[in-house]
């Protein structure tokens, strides 16, 4: 079974860069997009290693992105109560509109990745 997701949204806050393993980056954010023609839905967006640098880097809350990735479920008991959450693994992010803002002084325009 296929599982790949495909979402254009704006960061609802600055990405949290932390590390694991060996210290692998881990860069997470969340996304908010159009459920429908009155609701925003919000989905928590995981990017590892080279990727999770760029996100850390170049993006910052408002930022409008394109996210390719795979859902992972989770499921925890709360009280009593199971709950459930969704989270969007990144496999790939594209840069839509970042206003600049995020940018380290002194980058030069071919370090930029997009």
């Amino acid at each position: 079974m296929l599982n790949q997701c495909v979402l254009t949204g704006n960061l609802g806050s600055d990405p949290e860069l932390n590390f694991y393993g060996e210290g692998q980056p881990i860069a997470s954010f969340n996304l908010a997009f159009r459920a429908s023609k009155k609701q925003t839905g919000w989905i928590k967006v995981v990017s590892f290693n080279r990727l999770a640098e760029l996100v850390q880097k170049y993006l910052h809350k408002g930022a409008r992105i394109a996210v390719i990735g795979t859902l992972d479920q989770k499921r925890w008991e709360d009280e009593g109560v199971t709950k459930t959450a969704f989270n969007l693994i990144a496999n790939y992010s594209e840069f839509i509109k970042t206003d600049g803002r995020g940018f380290k002084e002194g980058t030069a325009e071919n370090d930029i990745p997009f």
